[in-house]
């Protein structure tokens, strides 16, 4: 696979996917995901798509695609931040057909470089009854423009 010519990094590492494990205000905690009373929909936090931690909050797996230059995109899977209340509703219909209609009001949860984004409010919701929720919508103007605008690779690949 040749090298891209503006970044030299493989080409075919410009299309890539970044997980979270842990939204950072539990990677703050001092047992982490292995505090108390957690719940996790799965396992382990690396396997789940929902979390709640006392004293922390209840936190959703979403979806941020980001257009890079040359045709190349970064979808990162991050923690939403939702309302505690939210949490049962969204476990209900997570493996239901309903879930073709789920929308989550939240906070980003991760800090993504190069734009930080934690804690700015936005909206996920279904694009494909297969995939966890995108974040599609925010009222903050940068991650606003984090979604709709292309953005030069070797400025975000560098800090994956």
């Amino acid at each position: 696979m040749p090298d891209c010519p503006s970044c030299g990094r493989a080409l075919d590492a410009h299309n890539r996917h970044h997980r979270f494990t842990l939204p950072t205000p539990v990677l703050a905690l001092p047992d982490r995901d292995h505090t108390p009373g957690t719940w996790l929909s799965h396992g382990t936090a690396e396997e789940s798509v929902m979390m709640q931690v006392p004293g922390v909050g209840a936190f959703v797996r979403a979806l941020l695609p980001v257009q890079l230059d040359g045709g190349f995109k970064v979808t990162y899977g991050l923690w939403l931040g939702i309302h505690p209340d939210q949490l049962p509703q969204t476990f209900a219909v997570w493996w239901e057909p309903e879930y073709a209609d789920l929308r989550l009001d939240g906070v980003v949860a991760n800090e993504i470089a190069p734009w930080g984004l934690f804690p700015t409010p936005a909206t996920a919701t279904v694009r494909d009854p297969d995939h966890t929720p995108y974040i599609t919508t925010s009222p903050d103007a940068l991650l606003t423009n984090v979604l709709t605008q292309t953005w030069p690779h070797e400025d975000v690949l560098a800090h994956l």
